[in-house]
């Protein structure tokens, strides 16, 4: 078996993959805690989720594994999100 050579191109893909995937889990941390997403901007995360899943799609049909699930990963982080502001909201906006 050999060990696949990882280029310079997919360790910044994954990297970038890695950071935005991250980048979610401190807001999820903050509103579950806080158990308040006032600040939460519900149609930023709208258009984040839409993204998203327009991203997941393009990476089926260009049929890429990693563009697919990192963004699989980001949309169900962004989208949890979207359901904490609406669940912890009095009002969504």
């Amino acid at each position: 078996m050999t060990v696949p050579h990882l280029s310079l191109t997919d360790l910044v893909g994954t990297l970038a993959a890695l950071c935005s995937m991250a980048s979610f889990v401190p807001q999820i941390a903050k509103i579950w805690r806080e158990k308040d997403a006032a600040s939460v901007s519900l149609r930023m995360y709208v258009v984040t989720v839409t993204g998203f899943i327009l991203w997941t799609a393009y990476g089926v049909l260009i049929e890429s594994w990693p563009v697919a699930a990192s963004n699989t990963v980001c949309l169900a982080l962004s989208a949890a999100i979207l359901a904490l502001k609406w669940r912890f909201s009095g009002k969504p906006g």
